[in-house]
């Protein structure tokens, strides 16, 4: 394996772990202005990877979007996973915020990845493509911003998708549940333990080009417009 194929894939992991770690801690962070002391005492509101380490999401799944696809001679496609979910008591969150703060727990890792993305792409437009010539650390951190651009956007699109466990489905619940309409928060808890499989009906169907790859573009031109 060249170098540069190390650094790349050094800079996604990196990327990767910033942006699903810090997902993740933003909710239980958000939870906890709403006295909800769940993930802070399960140890959930620390940087420390090792805390947020998911087998599945965090390793297998990344590694399998980036490594099969160049088994086959192909481009390795876009990275995703995610870490584990911070545990959250939602019913105290309500009790202190309503409906509103659940709301706002729902989606504060997509505004997170959200802005980290922005402040990415501000980056990107101002930095020079790497050359040859340019130092490794230089190199490292021009991959780094681009990978970190890109996955944070994936993820907001991602989680903003109203699938049952995703943060879009949560949203949707809270905000029906706000204005009485039950039924809508009923389907997505009866269905909640069949997300995994709309996940992956989602990422193997076409379906995937016009609810995930074109809204991620359509965001990604947005952003490197500037």
């Amino acid at each position: 394996m060249e170098s540069l194929d190390i650094i790349k894939i050094a800079a996604a992991v990196l990327a990767l772990a910033v942006a699903i770690i810090g997902h993740e801690i933003m909710h239980g962070w958000v939870a906890y202005m709403y006295g909800d002391t769940t993930a802070k005492n399960a140890g959930r509101l620390t940087i420390n990877p090792i805390s947020h380490v998911d087998l599945v999401g965090t390793i297998l799944v990344p590694a399998a979007l980036y490594f099969l696809p160049m088994l086959f001679g192909a481009q390795s496609g876009f990275l995703f996973g995610w870490a584990k979910p911070v545990p959250i008591n939602t019913r105290t969150v309500i009790q202190n915020g309503g409906y509103n703060g659940a709301m706002q727990v729902d989606l504060a890792g997509i505004v997170y990845n959200f802005t980290l993305a922005v402040f990415a792409s501000i980056a990107i437009i101002a930095m020079a493509q790497p050359t040859v010539d340019d130092s490794i650390t230089y190199i490292l951190a021009y991959i780094f911003i681009y990978q970190l651009l890109i996955i944070n956007v994936v993820l907001a699109v991602f989680n903003l998708l109203p699938i049952p466990q995703f943060d879009g489905a949560h949203f949707l619940a809270h905000l029906s549940l706000k204005y009485g309409v039950n039924k809508v928060a009923e389907f997505f808890y009866k269905y909640e333990s069949y997300g995994i499989i709309f996940v992956l009906v989602l990422l193997m169907t076409p379906l995937k080009d016009y609810v995930l790859i074109l809204p991620v573009q359509l965001v990604l031109s947005l952003l490197l417009s500037q």
